[in-house]
């Protein structure tokens, strides 16, 4: 297999065939565009959980591994683990982390990481509650792993089911991740064919990878699902949705928001703006689109309202008189 998510059909016969004993003791489990469990705590509220691991960039192993593989900062993972929370309609508490360091590492690494993590959970509100870490010869790089503890939020609603009928909002913009790892990647390439300031903006939207604003206030006007779309892209995450719905999609390609850095990004690298890692885009349902994408707004996060959850199981992706079928999720093209 290549480096990136497993296909999802090994997915399902690898990994969640096996995982599908169920106990009747969880609200929600494991399953396509699942990424939190979400357990029943003493009538009062759910406990929702995630789990996420990286290799960890850091200054000392930069250069570690192949061109293609997916470096993040260890607080870039707790902040995703903290996306997908949100998602799933939880006010992010707690992380537990685990770091796995290669032999010979510095203790000012191990301190350096920590103070990163400890820094972003300090921006999120979330609390370091354990881990471990730990030396072992079986990597060339840090690795992290981080398991994320929420509660729903008090106010508001959130569903967890796309149903046929609701309207697709998008939060922000398509490819934010995406195209801040590959402005800073193609650097100088970049500035020889675009004016610094496209380069420099593209290369920042790492500001906008957190959906915690806008997931509260969709959970506060009364929100269907929500999917932090990351890796994989818009098409991914929309795919992901259907799926774990079992109900179909009719996005409009047209109303899709990208910004102008990342088409010029993509353009240059040859990369899908829609198959492009896409943190920082929350997909949401609801039933009346259009009011809650005015919320967002009011809130001063940019909202779109791009389609419809259909009945069935066709998912359509509609370009004026273009119509066609959504493919399952190709790889990502942070990878290309």
């Amino acid at each position: 297999m290549k480096t990136g998510k497993v296909p999802e059909n090994i997915l399902k016969r690898a990994v969640l065939r096996q995982a599908g004993r169920k106990t009747g003791d969880i609200q929600s489990g494991a399953g396509v565009g699942k990424d939190c469990a979400i357990f029943p705590s003493g009538g009062e509220a759910a406990l929702a959980c995630c789990m996420q691991e990286a290799v960890v960039r850091t200054a000392a192993y930069e250069g570690c591994g192949t061109a293609g593989e997916n470096f993040m900062t260890v607080g870039g993972l707790i902040r995703k683990c903290a996306n997908n929370l949100a998602a799933g309609g939880s006010r992010p508490l707690a992380v537990m982390l685990t770091l796995l360091l290669p032999e010979n590492t510095e203790e000012a690494v191990l301190r350096g990481l920590m103070e990163e993590a400890a820094d972003t959970c300090g921006e999120l509100g979330m609390e370091i509650v354990g881990g471990q870490s730990r030396v072992t010869a079986a990597i060339l790089a840090p690795v992290a792993v981080t398991a994320g503890y929420g509660r729903p939020w008090k106010t508001g609603r959130c569903t967890g089911k796309a149903e046929p009928g609701q309207d697709v909002v998008f939060s922000k913009w398509a490819g934010l991740q995406g195209t801040a790892a590959l402005a800073r990647r193609h650097r100088e390439g970049l500035l020889g064919r675009y004016p610094a300031y496209i380069v420099e903006e593209a290369a920042c939207f790492d500001r906008y990878l957190s959906v915690l604003k806008e997931a509260e206030a969709a959970v506060r006007y009364g929100v269907g699902a929500m999917h932090d779309a990351s890796e994989g892209g818009i098409f991914g995450a929309l795919w992901e949705l259907g799926e774990g719905a079992g109900a179909g999609l009719r996005i409009d390609m047209r109303k899709i928001p990208l910004r102008q850095e990342t088409v010029e990004v993509c353009e240059y690298c040859g990369v899908n703006p829609y198959e492009l890692m896409s943190g920082g885009c929350l997909v949401m349902t609801a039933e009346d689109g259009p009011g809650l994408a005015a919320a967002l707004e009011a809130e001063g996060i940019p909202a779109t309202v791009v389609g419809k959850v259909t009945a069935g199981s066709g998912r359509l992706l509609v370009n004026g008189e273009e119509i066609r079928y959504m493919n399952r999720p190709a790889r990502d093209g942070i990878y290309l």
